[in-house]
C-alpha cells in the first residue's frame, strides 16, 4: 500500500527494539547453556510486546483509518482560452 506508514510509530519502534533485546540475551544464553538467562530473554521479548501494546494504547501507534467516501466520477472541466461555444 502506498503512502502507508505501518510500523513506522513509536510504539512499534520501541516494542520491536526491546523485543530484539530480549531475543539477544536468550540466544546468548542459550549458548552458553543458562535456562535461567534463556528464560529471562524471552520475558523480555513478551515485554516488548506488552509495551508496544500499551504505547499504541496510549495514542503512539497508527491512528485507525476511516473509508473515503466513493468518488462520484464526476470531474470539472474547463473550456481552454478563447473558446466559444
Amino acid at each position: 500500500m502506498a503512502g502507508s506508514s505501518h510500523g513506522h510509530t513509536p510504539a512499534a519502534w520501541t516494542g520491536v527494539i526491546i523485543a530484539f533485546i530480549g531475543f539477544c540475551v536468550a540466544g546468548a544464553f542459550m549458548v552458553m547453556a543458562q535456562p535461567v538467562g534463556f528464560w529471562a530473554g524471552i520475558v523480555i521479548v513478551l515485554l516488548g510486546g506488552v509495551v508496544g501494546v500499551a504505547m499504541r494504547a496510549m495514542g503512539l501507534g497508527q491512528q485507525e483509518r476511516t473509508q473515503a467516501t466513493p468518488h462520484s466520477g464526476q470531474v470539472p472541466t474547463r473550456e481552454p482560452a478563447g473558446v466559444e461555444g
